[in-house]
């Protein structure tokens, strides 16, 4: 048996890249937004591909600002899938819009794009679909349903630095894209996020929006070259990321291919040594020039198999010292949206397998090759131990 927490679902991967960074900015005596973050800003865009990003203190922030872009406003609709954290469908109704549920495609975690066709209104304005764990969306499908109905797209990219799909990379797809840079993500400031976009007018009014609705550049009054008068244009928002934390996410993106190549090797070792049991389902592989980003690694149990069920599978791997987690409980399950929107399970079937049966299994950087297989292990002892008797013919 292994110890217990000896291997938990995460742990932060950080060096002394990160400490000095952040040290050189508690030494500078600048701790607020300022030039560090304008340049950490600079190299997101330039990794991505796009052509402004703008860094905010959480991923929830950039979508909201996203859909302050487009002009969301009370009455309106937005298509976003059940099977997500709630901070999808949360933001919409910060501007007194209707997030409409959409069903996960079968078989797997993303939304599903002919069940969101089927849910639009003459009051839908946007679709804000999830790269669940990391896997891109079918986002040729979504782009086509965008143009058709005149929609806006807007790509909830969370757990998707960096994805891509179809040979480009998420962030540049669709006109605007939110990133989540909390502490668990495929790199971190602690809290943060970051909106990409290649629009001028959607980046102009990002940037006055995430700070108070003020002009220009107004995080700079308090330095040498700023001045203290400054204008409201608008009734913005407190969305701003900190130098301090921009210099941690500075750090950790010059990491970034790196982790993700390990937390992809780690995939591959939880593959290659789980899916010889038919109890098992392994996540979804990427499409045709397609890239996984492998934020999460999400096992689907086959309860006809087993003698367990998840909630009896994640206790055996704690009692074996495995941390684990579920992603996600799917939003017309929880009381807000059952109660608010009248949803109910029958709506969703796939969402619903889906999140019956799943469990996510720990896979960041700093995860050794012996703890993957301790994992593996102790998943194999399991399965082995719960298996349901077959008959055999003779």
């Amino acid at each position: 048996m292994i110890e217990n927490s000896q291997i938990p679902f995460h742990r932060p991967s950080l060096g002394k890249e990160e400490s000095e960074a952040v040290q050189r900015v508690l030494s500078s005596g600048w701790l607020t937004t300022g030039p560090v973050a304008q340049e950490f800003e600079r190299q997101f865009a330039a990794y991505v591909g796009c052509k402004w990003a703008l860094a905010v203190n959480s991923g929830t922030a950039a979508l909201q600002l996203a859909l302050d872009c487009i002009g969301l406003r009370p009455g309106d609709e937005v298509l976003v899938p059940t099977y997500t954290f709630t901070a999808t469908a949360e933001v919409v109704t910060y501007f007194g819009a209707r997030p409409v549920l959409c069903d996960s495609l079968p078989g797997g975690f993303i939304i599903d794009p002919a069940d969101a066709e089927r849910r639009i209104t003459d009051r839908t304005r946007a679709i804000i679909p999830v790269h669940v764990a990391g896997e891109a969306c079918d986002m040729d499908a979504l782009l086509d349903l965008a143009r058709r109905r005149n929609l806006h797209l807007i790509e909830d990219a969370a757990h998707a630095l960096p994805a891509s799909h179809r040979g480009r990379r998420v962030g540049t797809i669709s006109e605007l894209t939110a990133f989540s840079l909390y502490a668990t993500k495929t790199i971190t400031t602690g809290e943060g996020g970051v909106l990409t976009t290649d629009d001028d007018a959607y980046a102009e009014r990002a940037a006055i929006m995430r700070l108070h609705g003020i002009g220009k550049d107004a995080w700079n009054r308090y330095s040498s070259e700023g001045s203290w008068f400054y204008q409201v244009t608008e009734a913005g928002y407190k969305l701003n990321l900190c130098d301090i934390l921009a210099a941690l996410g500075a750090a950790q993106l010059k990491k970034c291919d790196a982790f993700w190549k390990r937390r992809s090797e780690i995939a591959a070792i939880y593959r290659e040594g789980l899916m010889k049991f038919e109890e098992l389902e392994m996540p979804p592989l990427p499409g045709p020039d397609s890239t996984h980003a492998w934020h999460l690694f999400i096992l689907r149990l086959k309860p006809e198999e087993l003698n367990l069920d998840r909630k009896q599978m994640i206790e055996e791997l704690k009692r074996m010292g495995i941390g684990t987690s579920v992603h996600f409980i799917p939003l017309h399950r929880h009381p807000y949206y059952r109660e608010h929107y009248g949803c109910t399970p029958q709506d969703f079937p796939n969402a619903e397998d889906a999140y019956s049966r799943c469990l996510s299994l720990p896979v960041y950087p700093d995860l050794k090759d012996e703890e993957a297989e301790g994992v593996i292990s102790a998943v194999t002892q399991i399965v082995s131990r719960n298996r349901k008797s077959k008959l055999v013919s003779i």
